[in-house]
Formats: structure tokens, sequence, C-alpha cells
């Protein structure tokens, strides 16, 4: 018989942290600059090579892929946790 399943949320704050710490380490900004408004081409600089190089490191800190289409609307810190919050529910054994 298969055991119940249940959904173990990571939360935003979390999810918030994680990101933030990929996005200073990769693109090379102080931690008062990551806020969830900041822009990332306006804000903190970025450049086609370096959002390839973010959504990578960002790829690999989550264990995932983030499709073309998503990757090219995340625009501000807060859309990435914000993607990465709503996908963060992964179904474990109870």
């Amino acid at each position: 018989m298969m055991g119940h399943l249940k959904r173990i949320f990571m939360g935003t704050k979390a999810v918030a942290d994680r990101v933030k710490r990929v996005i200073v380490e990769v693109l090379g900004v102080h931690e008062y600059e990551v806020t969830d408004a900041a822009i990332f081409v306006d804000d903190l600089g970025t450049d086609s090579l370096d959002t390839v190089e973010l959504v990578m490191a960002l790829e690999e800190e989550f264990d995932c892929d983030i499709p073309d289409n998503y990757a090219t609307d995340l625009r501000t810190v807060g859309d990435v946790v914000n993607y990465f919050t709503s996908r963060t529910t992964p179904l474990v054994p109870n």
C-alpha cells in the first residue's frame, strides 16, 4: 500500500534568502541593493550575459530548469522569489 503524501512548503523567507544570496554571489552586488523591488537591468546593472549566468546559478541552487519563456519574465528580485516560492512544494512520503 502506498504511503500518504504531504506537501512541504519552503517559506517565502527561506526562498528569498537563497535567491538573494545567489544574486549577490553571481552579480557581485551589495546585499543591501538586492531588494524585492530591484530591477535587474536598471537597479543591479545586469546585461544579457549576467542574466544567463544568474539563471544558471538559480537553476543549480534550486535543482530545476527555468524555461526560457519564464526567465525573460523575471525582471525583479521579487519576480524570482515569487517564481521559486510557487514551485517549492514537493510531494514527500508522510
